[in-house]
């Protein structure tokens, strides 16, 4: 008797509880098993879309409790609930404070600054128009979202998708439209993962073959004076500007500066490695276990829904390509054909995937052209100018 109690006891306890079950859970789960087969099979941004689609499967298992976004968000208010964290909190959701204090985005955009290279960038200071130019996406998604009946905190959570920078559009989320964090952070890593499917059609629908096949000349050599003196200075105006940017402008800035400055290469290298992968591995992980089903599936229409959200990340996505590409045409068009339209598309802030799209598209129309470091200037920019449209949001709504 005793025995059967006890498994009686058991079951109940367990996610096969009938109280436990909920077909929303199931179907969370079911998403996140597509996306572990995007990560894994097709390979797309597996590093940062694995963790995510795991964090996801985990939250979701009924009565796993290691994760309770409740503690961070009570009715549209983003107060931290710290007696039942310290008292119930579970394993994602201490993980999750380096998201909701902030820490993890700034830590990845140190890493992407000692990664990446502004030497196109320097020698070419026009390349900062385009990069601005496809933020046109995010302010584009942000009016589409308030039209749709989205808030004004949530529609610019959801613009910022356009910028294709994960780290940037989950530090504006998170302070806005926490309660937005999955769906947002999902639809910004999946789109920068599809930027060769996404940009293409478009690329070649706004431009001529005779556009695309535009060579241009070879960018001047950089000095060592200027790859030092640029962080410092780009940080000094964008924190005297916009505030409320120079937390990710800054330590972007930093791990360049550790970068170029050849004094730290031990630090440059841990910012490079191992520190980018660990904060990589606990921010997908905690962002996949804000994608709940009582997250996704709480909404009483379908465009705000997460569908809705995916939809206009989509859209965001779309127009931050078309402006950039657009206004290439125009400045191709002001400098005589010097300037070929296709690196405007890199201006959104997929580092360096978006540079990479421009070369091959401009390569199939004339295979003696090579545009990639042209792009990687647009492309720097871009993640300036999706820092920069986040320090706009977040001083306006904040």
């Amino acid at each position: 008797m005793f025995i059967i109690e006890a498994l009686k006891g058991i079951l109940n306890a367990s996610a096969f509880g009938i109280d436990n079950f909920t077909w929303g859970s199931v179907i969370m789960i079911g998403i996140s098993f597509c996306l572990m087969f995007l990560a894994i099979k097709c390979k797309f941004e597996p590093l940062l879309l694995l963790p995510i689609a795991f964090g996801m499967f985990l939250s979701n298992i009924p009565v796993g409790e290691i994760f309770h976004m409740t503690y961070f968000v009570q009715e549209s208010s983003a107060v931290i609930n710290w007696s039942e964290l310290a008292a119930h909190g579970g394993l994602f959701d201490y993980l999750y404070l380096g998201v909701k204090l902030g820490i993890y985005p700034c830590l990845i955009f140190m890493g992407v600054g000692a990664m990446t290279d502004f030497k196109p960038l320097i020698a070419n200071p026009k390349s900062l128009l385009l990069g601005a130019a496809a933020q046109f996406g995010v302010f584009a998604a942000f009016i589409g979202a308030l039209l749709l009946g989205f808030s004004s905190l949530e529609a610019a959570a959801i613009g910022i998708i356009g910028g294709a920078d994960g780290p940037t559009a989950i530090l504006v989320t998170k302070e806005l439209a926490p309660q937005l964090l999955g769906a947002i952070a999902i639809a910004a890593y999946s789109y920068m993962a599809l930027v060769p499917l996404i940009q293409p059609p478009i690329m070649k629908a706004l431009t001529t073959k005779k556009e695309r096949m535009i060579k241009m000349e070879q960018l001047r050599p950089v000095s060592k004076t200027e790859e030092i003196l640029f962080p410092i200075v780009c940080t000094l105006v964008i924190a005297f500007i916009l505030p409320d940017a120079t937390p990710l402008v800054g330590c972007l800035m930093l791990g360049n500066l550790a970068k170029v400055s050849g004094v730290v290469d031990r630090i440059a290298k841990t910012m490079q490695n191992e520190l980018c992968n660990i904060v990589t591995i606990f921010l997908g992980l905690t962002v996949g276990a804000t994608a709940t089903a009582d997250s996704f599936f709480n909404s009483t229409s379908f465009f705000t829904s997460p569908l809705g959200i995916l939809i206009l990340g989509l859209f965001a996505f779309a127009f931050a390509t078309a402006g950039g590409v657009l206004f290439g045409k125009i400045m191709c068009f002001v400098t005589k054909g010097k300037i070929n339209p296709l690196i405007g598309s890199a201006g959104v802030s997929a580092v360096p995937m978006a540079a990479r799209v421009s070369q091959q598209v401009g390569q199939k129309a004339n295979p003696s052209n090579f545009l990639l470091m042209h792009a990687m200037g647009p492309n720097v920019a871009g993640v300036i100018g999706s820092a920069v449209a986040a320090g706009v949001f977040l001083t306006i709504f904040r």
